[in-house]
């Protein structure tokens, strides 16, 4: 699977900010998709998945209730709503396909090439 990641930008704290996936390739349909995120310096960390089915979603702990995850299998979409953004949501934004595993022990298939998010207090 190909993925182009966007919709990143510069937002205030407590903004909202809709990333945007597409992908491209035969296998979407049936792969789990996601996001990771990296900062600076930091180990990528896992931020949403969702089932091809679009029945079962994930997410860190420390999203829920700020982010959610969508996909639309016709148009090879998927999607990550961002709300109430924290300056320490600043980072560089992935999207992911073959998502498996969860929290620190999540991995993924395929790359997009990232969009950056910066929230500013």
């Amino acid at each position: 699977v190909q993925l182009q990641a966007s919709g990143g930008g510069l937002v205030q704290a407590g903004g909202s900010l809709r990333l945007s996936c597409a992908a491209s390739g035969r296998t979407f349909s049936r792969s789990t998709m996601g996001w990771f995120r990296q900062t600076s310096g930091k180990e990528r960390e896992f931020v949403a998945a969702i089932t091809w089915t679009g029945s079962s979603t994930y997410f860190a702990d420390s999203l829920k209730g700020r982010f959610t995850i969508s996909r639309d299998n016709g148009k090879k979409m998927v999607w990550l709503q961002m709300n109430s953004l924290k300056p320490e949501d600043t980072a560089v934004y992935y999207c992911a396909a073959g998502v498996r595993g969860s929290g620190t022990h999540a991995d993924a298939d395929d790359w997009g090439q990232g969009t950056l998010v910066t929230v500013s207090s």
